[in-house]
């Protein structure tokens, strides 16, 4: 199975990981679109650009069977389009863990971190309202403008994101938040600085394994086998830190830069 996998930049290189630890006999295609990143601060009309301009881009260069939207905004803005323009393709989205989260909290306050353009998407409040409206479950949702930035510049563990989490995480502290949804592929690389600033026993939902079992799951239906040798191939649009590529796959890649 030929997979193209795509996100604003590095944040779905975590989606990555999680399918090479699954998925066999496949060839994977990365785009981080760091030319246009972040996607969280763009309109709708731009991110369901992108979108289709790099899907054209898979299909024409590496005649995928399936696509990975490994962002919560993308998915948001332009799954629907894509599913309809593309119906031949496999397409697995990306949304927040409300679900998940809802199931392991223990004290029913459950934070929502994500980009302002998930929280403001269609598809982020039909699943507040399939899911959490149903419950005896608070949701504290907080916007983080210029977290995903910090993260491509390779400053996870920098000061400056520490204030900005410290900033937007201590009225989940102060109310006994548990269980932290991240909604953004980026932002399992900066749990640790979460869980340092909430200072007690917390869960943390990110997607990119439940995505892989999905990709996995759809593959076997459609005939696809899951033996073999995986080949992984990196593309970016723009600038990138290698240090956090490094870190995420846990070796040195060689990234090819494209125009789109």
């Amino acid at each position: 199975m030929r997979v193209g996998v795509f996100d604003s930049g590095l944040g779905g290189l975590t989606v990555v990981k999680s399918i090479l630890n699954l998925l066999k006999g496949t060839e994977l295609f990365y785009i981080a679109d760091t030319k246009h990143a972040p996607y969280g601060e763009k309109t709708t009309e731009e991110i369901l650009q992108y979108s289709l301009d790099i899907t054209d881009y898979f299909i024409e260069n590496h005649q995928i069977d399936a696509l990975v939207i490994a962002c919560n905004t993308a998915t948001s803005a332009a799954i629907t389009v894509l599913r309809e323009t593309y119906p031949s393709l496999i397409i697995v989205g990306t949304e927040p863990g409300i679900k998940p989260a809802i199931k392991q909290t223990r004290t029913g306050n459950v934070g929502v971190l994500a980009t302002p353009a998930t929280l403001k998407s269609e598809k982020y409040q039909q699943l507040v309202n399939r899911h959490a409206k149903k419950k005896d479950v608070t949701l504290f949702e907080q916007a983080c403008p210029g977290l995903v930035e910090q993260i491509e510049k390779g400053k996870s563990d920098h000061h400056e994101t520490e204030k900005m989490l410290e900033n937007w995480l201590h009225p989940m502290r102060d109310t006994d938040v548990d269980t932290i949804v991240l909604g953004c592929t980026h932002y399992p690389l900066v749990s640790n600085l979460i869980e340092k600033i909430m200072e007690r026993r917390l869960t943390l939902i990110h997607t990119g394994d439940a995505i892989a079992k999905r990709l996995l799951s759809l593959g076997l239906q459609n005939g696809y086998s899951n033996n073999g040798h995986l080949i992984l191939k990196l593309y970016t649009t723009g600038d990138i830190d290698m240090k956090s590529v490094q870190y995420l796959l846990g070796y040195t890649f060689p990234i090819e830069n494209i125009t789109l």
